[in-house]
């Protein structure tokens, strides 16, 4: 890659005390299990959220407790985020020992959690304590939607032939939504990708419709193909490359071979993504689209490119169902 090396991602440590992996205790679904435990020991009174448990309630409902709600929800919010911002210290600092991460400076946090208020404080008290321990290193949240991070992220591995156009076609896949845009890379600007911006996009929650696998990839096709018309419209000179961001451990000829259990269907080896979609796309410019795959945290570290240039050794964990994680070296 032009400056910088993706190092390791997908590290697999497994949880010493459990059967899953470390980096569960800090997911956001420890942080609703850690809530779940708080209301049940801690609360005084009748449960602000009633029977509903923390596994389903809004993000907005959640910090609406924080700040401004019942003393006693506020209060169990309080014990969750304590607790929860030793786990993410702890799961840091295991990372950190690695061979893998020696010598890493900064962590972009990513994801939807780092973004509301809940997961700000359990970030800021994560960061005090990381501070106490004097590991030397410093977290990062993405500054930009991480809606978006797993979009623009594909700026800095654009292809040569890619960056002579104007703009290109991006996915990030998860396992509740699918996301698609048009990504403006505009590296004459900044030669880091700090000026890319997503100009248009479409967001598809396939976890409610529960489809197939060719249901979903014939769904993020018609999206795919639904952007380039409109790029057209905007006089856009659109480059015929489509990244996609994904969970999981990409092989190098683009597909799956591990971790792609929350998407919607069976992902992995033999089924090859990229050729199954390049298949049903629009040419662009008479031209085929270029399909390339690689793992979401990777991608959503890259779209902080920029920010990340003077650290020699830097991070991503990207906090959603589970915890996503890569590593870099600035050259």
């Amino acid at each position: 890659m032009p400056g910088f090396d993706i190092d390791h991602y997908n590290l697999p440590l497994r949880d010493p005390e459990g059967d899953g992996f470390l980096g569960d205790r800090a997911s956001q679904s420890a942080f609703r299990e850690l809530l779940d435990v708080a209301r049940a020991r801690h609360l005084t009174g009748e449960d602000p959220f009633g029977r509903t448990p923390s596994a389903e309630l809004g993000k907005d409902a959640i910090d609406l407790a924080l700040v401004g709600g019942d003393p006693d929800a506020a209060h169990a919010i309080h014990l969750a985020v304590e607790e929860y911002a030793r786990r993410l210290a702890y799961v840091v600092q295991v990372f950190l020992a690695q061979p893998q991460w020696r010598g890493v400076e900064r962590i972009v946090l990513g994801g939807g959690f780092p973004e509301h208020e809940t997961g700000e404080l359990a970030i800021r008290r994560a960061m005090r304590l990381l501070q106490l321990a004097d590991t030397g290193v410093t977290l990062h949240p993405l500054r930009h939607d991480p809606d978006e991070g797993g979009l623009l992220g594909w700026v800095p591995l654009l292809p040569e032939e890619a960056r002579d156009h104007d703009a290109f076609l991006a996915v990030d896949v998860g396992g509740t939504n699918i996301r698609c845009g048009i990504v403006e890379h505009r590296l004459r600007k900044d030669a880091y990708g700090g000026k890319a911006r997503v100009l248009e996009s479409l967001k598809w929650r396939h976890a409610g419709d529960d489809p197939g696998r060719n249901e979903a990839v014939a769904r993020l096709a018609a999206m795919l193909n639904g952007l380039s018309a409109f790029a057209r419209t905007l006089d856009l000179r659109l480059a015929s490359f489509v990244g996609i961001a994904c969970p999981g451990q990409v092989e190098t000829d683009g597909s799956l071979s591990a971790g792609a259990q929350n998407l919607p269907g069976d992902w992995e080896r033999p089924f090859h993504l990229p050729g199954a979609l390049g298949a049903r796309l629009d040419p662009i410019d008479d031209i085929p689209p270029s399909v390339v795959m690689h793992n979401d945290a990777v991608v959503q570290g890259l779209s902080e490119l920029r920010r990340m240039r003077k650290a020699r050794r830097w991070a991503v964990l990207t906090i959603g169902t589970g915890l996503g994680n890569a590593s870099y070296t600035m050259r």
